[in-house]
Parts: C-alpha cells; structure tokens; sequence
C-alpha cells in the first residue's frame, strides 16, 4: 500500500544487504501475463541533465514508468516541460510510458486555509514566477494547478495522462487530497520502502547504500520514487544505481509496470 511519505519518515537505515555481484548486466522483463511480483517506479521530474541516461537504462532493460511531470528550473533548456525537452517527452510516450501531473510550479502544500465548504491552502512553489513564495490557492486555483502540468503532457506527448497527480515532496492534506479529488485526479505518494533515497546528500547516504536498501526492503506491489536529477546530489544517483537496481530486482523475481496497471488505479477512469 503506498502512503504519502518524506524522506525524514524513512530515517535512519541499517544497512544489511551485499550488493550481489553482476547486477550492470541486462536481463529480459517478465512477460506480462506472468507477473507476480509487480513494483512500479514512478520518476518526478528535477533538473533533467540525467534523463537521456535514464532513458536509455530503461528502454535496454524494457522497463515502463510513470512519469509525474512538473515545469521545473533545469540545467539545460526553457524548463522540464519546456519546448527543448518536448522531443524527449515525445520519445518516452512512443516507448510506451505513462505520465501523470506534478503540479505545474513544483507547488508545495503548506497549510489549510478556509473552511470545509471553501477551501483554501497556504502553498510554495519552487519553481515558476513565485519560486520561494508563500500565498494563498483556492481549492479550483489548486486544481488548476494539476491540470496546467497534465495538459501540458498531453499537447506535448498527445497521450493523455492519468487522472493521478502527486503533491510535490508527498506533502498533502485530507482536504487537499479530497478537493483534487472532487476535480478528478487521485493523489499517488509511495512505499515506505520505496523511497530510493536520490534526494539524500551523498554525506548522509552513499548510491552503494542506497542501492543495498532497495535491494533488501522493497516488496511487491511497491511504488518506487525517483527524480530525473537532484540539484544538490554531489553523486547522482541517477544512472548509477537505476540499472543496477531494476537488474537486482529482476534476478529476485520482481516485474516492473506503470500505475496504469495498479490495482489501485487501473479501474480510474480518464480524466
């Protein structure tokens, strides 16, 4: 069962595992009707220098994601779903990924603001013209929000996300959860386990470690969380440990597919 958790909730860690050796070597998926053992990688976007490494990790071991997608600062180009990164958006919709919203500034929940019959919330985003900035959103202004990052991925891939969206950080709220809902997108966070841990410093948690953590907790029916670069990873986690942990996971029996075939959403109707 996936919750909406942070990186301090899945602190501190004991690592138990050794890394198995051989894990850089490629390995068939599973065949899709012989699927017992399912964990789904969900990818939120970041500064975007690793995606076409990650690209390539994922398409050599035929692995499919969901990718949640916001209009982030990156280190090359107009912004993650800016005009320079359309074609590689394109390129993932064609290998056969699903996409879904982040919200369009990379927008924190802070606070509930308002009442039950009106909400409001207190909201940062981290990107966009109010980077750094506390303000008011109403509930229709949130949705709004969702949907602006949702139908930017359809324009640009002309696929049509997923009615999900995922709350930058996994910071929610009941009312928050429940006035997405009533605009028809279901909030996704992820496994304790599957916290991958990129977002760490690379003082606090080395990719050898993380890797070992991953390798030793993560369950079926998992979701497993990622970014396409990390601004302030000294060691990206991002490729280094991606291929070595889908090929892990591989080997132990685990399959990977995308929130479309989650039993949890699999029946949601598009949007």
């Amino acid at each position: 069962m996936a919750v909406a958790c942070t990186a301090r909730a899945v602190l501190p860690w004991v690592w138990l595992l050794a890394v198995p050796a051989g894990l850089a070597q490629g390995s068939a998926p599973a065949p899709a009707g012989d699927c017992t053992k399912p964990v789904y990688l969900t990818l939120d976007t970041g500064h975007m220098e690793v995606a076409p490494l990650i690209a390539d990790v994922l398409e050599r071991q035929q692995v499919r994601v969901t990718f949640f997608a916001a209009q982030e600062r990156t280190k090359e180009g107009d912004g993650s779903l800016g005009g320079h990164w359309a074609p590689w958006w394109r390129a993932r919709a064609a290998e056969g990924h699903a996409f879904a919203s982040h919200t369009w500034d990379h927008t924190y929940w802070r606070a509930d603001l308002g009442t039950a019959a009106k909400p409001s919330f207190k909201v940062r985003p981290s990107a966009g013209p109010r980077a750094g900035q506390d303000f008011t959103m109403t509930a229709a202004e949130y949705c709004a929000e969702i949907t602006k990052a949702a139908d930017r991925l359809q324009a640009i891939t002309g696929q049509k996300p997923l009615p999900l969206f995922r709350a930058p950080g996994g910071k929610t709220s009941p009312q928050l959860i429940a006035s997405a809902q009533a605009c028809g997108y279901t909030h996704v966070g992820w496994s304790p386990a599957g916290f991958l841990g990129d977002e760490l410093s690379t003082a606090q948690a080395s990719n050898e470690a993380l890797l070992r953590k991953a390798l030793r907790d993560i369950r079926a029916g998992d979701i497993l969380l990622a970014h396409l670069g990390i601004w302030s990873r000294t060691d990206p986690w991002a490729p280094a440990v991606l291929e070595p942990l889908i090929v892990g996971l591989k080997e132990r029996g685990f399959c990977f597919r995308t929130l479309r075939e989650h039993p949890d959403y699999a029946t949601k109707t598009v949007r």
